[in-house]
């Protein structure tokens, strides 16, 4: 059945999703304290214990990894053949409903979106949690030169943190309420890794890295992912730009080959692909099945 984009694809919240989300508010608490108080776990202030989600689940990297450290996953959508847009630029929508609802839970789950310049100006997108249950993350651009509207969507005053992040020498206007992080660059832009600590040095530990595809491969070639979350939906456009493009040069041999877990949603198939220190620490290859548990 073909993706219906004016019927709601709102999830109706399953008790499952619910305790990732308290898991989710928790570990906050866990890692961000409260004002006026030593971190938790710090003497005179004893942990509290989060709500268990096992290990093995789908969102669980994210939400068990280390509060002292960013985590950093990145997610895309594409077709059969690797497009990410049809040869006239459509995109919408590649991926069916539940592809969308990961898409929507993955932002419920982290403290920051984050995507490029180019395509905030190009689709002009939400960045909300509006298919799901949960609070809208911090909605961030990377915009070297300052060239992003500030009349667009992202920028728009509703509770969630805005967050433009330019070079040492752009000139940026913006409303009051709209941060802006300079952060050095070289002649290829930000190094994805001083991206990371600035936004985590801003309060954003957990960053979803949405695009564009650039903005996914630069992360990809620069070893700053810890997880990517792939949607390859049944569909063969043909012609359009590709998922990835990147720059090492390498043999078959000699490629990334990251233990990956394989979900079914709906139509489509998610690839978690761990990219961490312990999942390149373990086998070459390791594909597994899996069950989202997430209906």
């Amino acid at each position: 059945m073909p993706f219906d984009v004016d019927r709601s694809a709102r999830d109706e919240s399953t008790e499952a999703w619910r305790a990732l989300l308290g898991a989710r508010r928790a570990a906050r608490e866990l890692s961000d304290g409260e004002p006026g108080l030593p971190p938790v776990g710090a003497p005179g202030r004893a942990a509290r214990p989060a709500i268990a989600i096992p290990p093995d689940t789908l969102f669980a990297p994210l939400l068990h990894s280390d509060p002292a450290r960013p985590f950093v996953v990145a997610q895309l959508g594409q077709s059969l053949d690797g497009r990410i847009a049809d040869g006239l630029g459509e995109s919408r929508y590649i991926n069916g409903r539940r592809g969308l609802t990961h898409l929507h839970r993955l932002r419920a789950l982290v403290d920051a979106v984050v995507i490029g310049a180019s395509t905030a100006i190009a689709d002009d997108p939400g960045l909300d949690v509006r298919h799901v249950e949960g609070d809208n993350p911090a909605r961030v651009v990377i915009d070297r030169r300052g060239r992003v509207p500030p009349t667009l969507r992202l920028f728009r005053a509703d509770g969630a943190r805005r967050v433009v992040v330019v070079g040492a020498g752009a000139r940026v206007a913006h409303a009051p309420g709209v941060e802006v992080l300079r952060v050095r660059e070289d002649a290829d832009g930000f190094a994805p890794a001083d991206l990371v600590a600035a936004l985590h040095a801003a309060g954003l530990r957990r960053q979803l890295i949405e695009g564009g595809a650039e903005t996914v491969s630069r992360f990809i070639d620069a070893g700053a992912l810890d997880r990517l979350h792939l949607i390859v939906a049944p569909v063969l456009l043909g012609d359009g730009p590709t998922g990835f493009s990147l720059k090492r040069p390498r043999r078959l041999s000699d490629c990334d080959r990251p233990p990956t877990r394989i979900y079914a949603l709906g139509g489509d198939v998610l690839f978690d692909c761990d990219f961490s220190d312990a999942g390149s620490a373990g086998q070459r290859q390791q594909v597994e099945m899996a069950d989202p548990q997430v209906e």
